[in-house]
C-alpha cells in the first residue's frame, strides 16, 4: 500500500511538470475584460491579458518588451551615452577650474549635511 501512495504522488508531480513544460512551450493566452456599470451606464473598464510562456516563445512571436524596458534593461545605449556626455562635462568643468586662477579661493566650500539626531 505504501507503494501505490508514492506512485500516485509521482504520476501527480510528473503530470504537472508535463502540463508546465507545455504551457512555457506553446504558451498559453488568458483574456478577459471586467466592466463596472450602474443602470446601464459604463463607469470603468479594464482589459485584462496574460500570456504564459517561456522567453524564447516570447521572443519567437515578438513579444521583447523587456529589451527595451529603460527600467528593466541593465545594458542601455541610453543610459551609457548619457554618462559618457556628463563625464564630457565634469571633466571639462574641472579644465575650467585648473586654467582659472583664484577661483578655488573665492568658489564656496562643500560640507557635508549633518543629520539631525533627535
Amino acid at each position: 500500500m505504501p507503494n501505490e501512495s508514492i506512485q500516485v504522488g509521482h504520476t501527480r508531480a510528473s503530470g504537472l511538470v508535463d502540463v508546465l513544460d507545455r504551457v512555457l512551450d506553446k504558451g498559453l493566452v488568458i483574456a478577459g475584460d471586467i466592466k463596472i456599470s450602474i443602470a446601464e451606464v459604463e463607469l470603468l473598464t479594464i482589459r485584462i491579458r496574460l500570456i504564459v510562456c517561456s522567453i524564447d516563445k516570447a521572443q519567437e512571436i515578438g513579444l521583447d518588451w523587456w529589451k527595451h524596458d529603460k527600467h528593466l534593461s541593465l545594458g542601455s545605449d541610453e543610459l551609457s551615452a548619457e554618462n559618457d556626455r556628463l563625464r564630457v562635462q565634469i571633466r571639462r568643468l574641472e579644465r575650467q577650474l585648473e586654467a582659472s586662477p583664484g577661483t578655488a579661493q573665492r568658489a564656496p566650500r562643500l560640507r557635508p549635511k549633518r543629520l539631525d539626531r533627535r
